[in-house]
């Protein structure tokens, strides 16, 4: 017999939404007491997302500010949390991922003496400035938290080399493919936004870059370099949502606007995301979701990062890092957009990051260590 537990599910970003969704979809069918705390870190990003999976937050942290530092917004999602556990009690604290609101989350749960399981745990790349503050967050929640539930094997070995305990540490696979399965199967129309990338015989490079360490000229390098790309034939489109940080958002301006080939969106919805991708002949990206996702939908991607805390994907193929490096990248697309044979090798691989089954997983696991 399962006894029931109040669980308390801490996100406030938009790959959190996508990646917590499914757990919190089998925590309730399971019958257990979910309670959704959204610290607001990503606000609009965010809400889309939770409409999408037809989830409403219990309690709103409302954090977000315009251009708010690293000190202000740790500081407040913390002092924050102080009434949520002055008001009631969790029987465990659930986190995902690398963001300030997972570090936070798991620190009041330390605070509280409440246990932390960790989604996605085990990533890393070894730089504590790449990604930054990524890197060191998912570090110290690692340091913070009961439960590990790292997406592979690598991600374990990791763990243990930090002297986690084995017996805490449940491979499960990312819940980013439960989610995307999830979403493939729900009725969708694309928003007119990005007909004029999704319509027509074109092919279609989509990219997202967002990071901090890439702010500046390590941008302005990548656009040289998209230019170039989308300029070397007339049948290639290239639809580039961009994010919403000011800094990310003058530099594609300055660099990419006006370009007939090149549609640059507002950020994408979920589902409009999902149908680009798979629309998509190639795609860069320095997202980690793209990282785990793109594999499932047979599209090669090359990663505009020096590093990755995915790695199963570079090794099996699936996944290429090309870095900021204009030359680089320029090559690398071209070889893939004219070359057969090296796209098919790039495609042709089975998704190392899950088989969508992660949330399952995770629940039986939470459920045996109340047992």
């Amino acid at each position: 017999m399962i006894v029931v537990k109040k669980l308390l599910f801490v996100l406030g970003t938009r790959p959190e939404v996508i990646k917590m969704a499914p757990v919190i979809r089998a925590a309730r069918a399971a019958g257990h007491a979910t309670t959704l705390l959204h610290t607001g870190q990503h606000r609009e990003m965010a809400e889309d997302m939770l409409a999408v999976f037809g989830l409403r937050p219990d309690i709103d942290l409302a954090v977000m500010e315009p251009n708010q530092s690293l000190f202000t917004v740790s500081a407040r999602i913390l002092e924050r949390f102080a009434p949520v556990f002055e008001r009631d009690r969790f029987d465990m604290i659930l986190v995902q991922g690398d963001t300030t609101t997972a570090f936070m989350g798991a620190l009041a749960g330390y605070y509280t003496k409440t246990p932390v399981a960790h989604i996605e745990a085990g990533l890393r790349t070894n730089d504590k400035f790449s990604p930054y503050p990524e890197e060191m967050n998912r570090r110290l929640v690692g340091s913070l938290c009961d439960l590990h539930f790292p997406p592979t094997e690598r991600a374990r070995k990791n763990l243990l080399a930090m002297g986690v305990a084995a017996k805490n540490i449940h491979v499960t696979g990312n819940t980013v493919i439960d989610a995307l399965f999830w979403a493939l199967e729900m009725p969708h129309e694309p928003s007119p936004e990005i007909w004029p990338a999704l319509g027509g015989n074109h092919r279609l490079i989509l990219v997202t870059t967002h990071r901090r360490e890439s702010f500046g000229e390590p941008h302005r390098r990548v656009f040289r370099a998209l230019r170039e790309i989308v300029d070397s034939a007339p049948d290639l489109k290239l639809l580039l949502p961009v994010h919403p940080n000011p800094n990310v958002r003058n530099e594609v301006a300055s660099m990419l606007d006006h370009h007939p080939r090149i549609l640059l969106t507002t950020p994408l919805g979920y589902l409009d995301f999902l149908h680009a991708m798979k629309r998509a002949t190639l795609i860069l990206s320095d997202s980690g979701g793209v990282q785990e996702e793109a594999p499932s939908l047979k599209k090669p991607v090359l990663v505009l990062r020096e590093t990755t805390e995915r790695p199963e994907g570079v090794e099996s193929g699936a996944l290429k890092l090309v870095g900021t490096d204009p030359e680089l990248i320029y090559n690398e697309a071209i070889r893939l957009l004219t070359d057969p044979a090296a796209y098919a090798a790039m495609t042709g691989k089975e998704n190392p990051y899950g088989d969508g089954q992660a949330s399952q997983r995770i629940l039986r696991s939470i459920e045996l260590f109340f047992a």
